[in-house]
């Protein structure tokens, strides 16, 4: 998989918060008999990730059709839960590109500072490649299709701050550079 690319390059506005429940099928049965059942685990994820994918694009049409109310942190929390938990559930169904593309998404909620139609446009960019990978059923990192697809959305982030540095925590407008 491709590094992060740091964060691109600012510092977060907001950090998604990561609770640790406690681990009730470790404690049941053990340390090693956990990691097998989860490593052997055959459930379908299809259907849970539907469930998000639908709730990230709720978030993304509830913020679309009230840009501006300036209930932005609201408006991204919508957005970010369902990442979040794309993430955390990626792995644990075999889907480790789908919990890369999902940190990727959750790292650029959590810079934004300014939520309008082209944020937006950047956030459907991962649902839609999210939803390609699930409906897909693309398991493992998805070789070098993957790493594309992770460059791909990187490199439309890095030109998103660019073109529209206000966007960013700190930023400047600057309307000089091209999208």
């Amino acid at each position: 998989m491709i590094s992060d690319p740091d964060h691109y390059k600012q510092k977060p506005r907001r950090k998604a918060e990561y609770i640790k429940p406690p681990n009730l099928l470790k404690a049941k049965v053990g340390s090693a008999k956990a990691q097998a059942l989860l490593e052997n685990n055959s459930v379908d994820f299809q259907p849970l990730a539907e469930l998000y994918l639908n709730s990230l694009f709720s978030g993304i049409e509830r913020t679309r059709k009230d840009l501006k109310n300036g209930e932005t942190e609201f408006q991204i929390a919508s957005m970010l839960y369902p990442a979040m938990q794309l993430k955390a559930n990626g792995g644990m169904f075999h889907y480790p590109l789908v919990t890369t593309i999902a940190d990727r998404l959750v790292q650029f909620l959590e810079v934004i500072e300014l939520v309008d139609d082209n944020a937006i446009e950047i956030v459907l960019a991962f649902h839609t490649t999210l939803r390609a990978v699930i409906m897909g059923k693309i398991q493992g990192d998805g070789g070098t299709h993957g790493a594309d697809l992770i460059a791909a959305l990187d490199q439309a982030c890095m030109r998103f701050f660019e073109r529209y540095p206000d966007h960013k925590v700190g930023g400047q407008p600057d309307h000089s550079s091209s999208f």
